[in-house]
């Protein structure tokens, strides 16, 4: 198949390394001159780490990323635990992988590479033409491809390609990467965070070494309203500095490492699902298909499932439409099930209420170290939840405790 790949993110270098590598001629088309990651620090769960394995990419992945054992958060004043989440109920072994972006990037352009995708730089997609010949992208410029048997839509949530209404949520957050600091003030395979009701948040990500670099660093993110962001600008970066010492006085060595705003990225938010990813020609993929608060860590992994599942329709079926069809069958539980799961987390932890943060420190709270739920978590936590590789799992295992991805023999 002629297969092009519109966005060289997470999704797009996925689907890219793995369609090229099983045969087909895939064109990725960015439209930045050199394509490059956007983002700081992220968690990849078992679930991507199965999707990296089957890439043969999961051993420098931990060579470069950070072990993340546990989540954890107080509430600032009080501490009292409001989020406790461990891998450990899932197996002994089981574990996240926290990383730069850029690193989780650099891996897959490699292997996208080495499998043969092509890449067209400098094209900024602006719709497409689906003919019975073929899909053909079309470019700001006016320019158009070469006619595809598929395009995929990995542009993300502010894909051109996609019509939907305004899906950006209130609340977003600062981020910035700064040297680990080595001094025991923080554990290194612990995401920790601090709350205040639901409205301010701070959050150390360990995230191993980055390209270019052999030194540990630290993803640092605070929760900022978006529509507060040009105030907090305004304010300037010293006032803010204190205001984030008396939030949290342990991130002092953070805090003072950030010494211009330009070290500072606002990452806004955004939620939404598209009800039919497939229409003529078009795939959407990612957070073009759907898009959700970091709140579980699952953006990432999600495109890594697409990936794969699109890799394994595409072989199993001989007719694309059969192949599309049998993607969407292969996601659709998952999706759905995280998406509902991320809409009804992500006030609880970024919002201006007072009652939902309220029932989260005095009833979720200790709910939450009660058996069953340190399993749930988990299992949310890791992706696991709903099984997403079950709809293959004859072709495809799961080993939840190693995070491997692997071929089995048909009988």
């Amino acid at each position: 198949m002629r297969i092009a790949v519109a966005g060289a993110g997470v999704a797009g270098l996925a689907v890219a390394a793995f369609l090229a590598r099983s045969g087909s001629e895939v064109v990725v088309y960015d439209k930045l001159s050199e394509p490059a990651p956007v983002g700081s620090g992220l968690i990849i769960q078992p679930t991507g780490q199965a999707v990296l394995s089957a890439l043969d990419l999961i051993d420098p992945l931990r060579r470069r990323g950070a072990r993340i054992d546990r989540l954890f958060g107080r509430t600032n004043g009080t501490g009292r635990i409001v989020l406790d989440v461990r891998y450990a109920p899932l197996g002994e072994e089981a574990h996240g992988i926290a990383v730069h972006r850029a690193t989780l990037f650099d891996l897959l352009l490699g292997k996208a590479v080495e499998a043969g995708a092509q890449f067209e730089r400098r094209r900024d997609v602006a719709a497409v033409d689906a003919g019975a010949e073929g899909s053909a992208l079309v470019f700001v410029d006016g320019r158009r491809s070469p006619r595809f048997d598929l395009v995929i839509d990995a542009m993300g949530v502010r894909s051109p390609l996609i019509k939907r209404a305004d899906a950006f949520l209130d609340y977003g957050a600062i981020w910035t990467n700064l040297p680990w600091p080595g001094n025991g003030s923080f554990t290194d395979n612990v995401l920790e965070q601090r709350y205040e009701k639901a409205s301010r948040m701070a959050g150390v990500l360990p995230i191993g070494v980055i390209p270019g670099s052999d030194k540990p660093m630290t993803a640092f993110f605070w929760s900022l309203r978006q529509d507060a962001f040009d105030a907090w600008r305004h304010r300037g970066l010293a006032s803010w500095k204190d205001d984030v010492l008396r939030f949290w006085p342990q991130t002092a060595p953070f805090i003072e490492a950030i010494t211009h705003e330009e070290q500072l990225v606002f990452a806004r938010y955004a939620h939404h699902t598209l009800k039919h990813p497939v229409r003529k020609g078009l795939l959407h993929i990612g957070d073009s298909w759907r898009a959700a608060s970091p709140q579980l860590g699952q953006g990432a992994n999600m495109a890594l499932l697409d990936a794969a599942a699109l890799a394994r329709a595409l072989e199993r079926n001989g007719e694309l439409d059969d192949a599309l069809a049998a993607f969407v069958s292969m996601r659709r539980f998952h999706v759905r099930l995280y998406q509902l799961a991320s809409w009804l987390f992500t006030p609880v932890y970024q919002s201006d209420s007072r009652v939902l943060p309220w029932l989260r420190d005095v009833v979720a709270a200790p709910l939450s170290r009660m058996p069953p739920a340190p399993y749930l978590l988990a299992s949310m936590v890791a992706g696991t939840l709903g099984g997403p590789l079950r709809a293959y799992q004859r072709d495809l295992r799961v080993d939840g405790r190693q995070g491997r991805l692997s071929r089995s023999r048909r009988r």
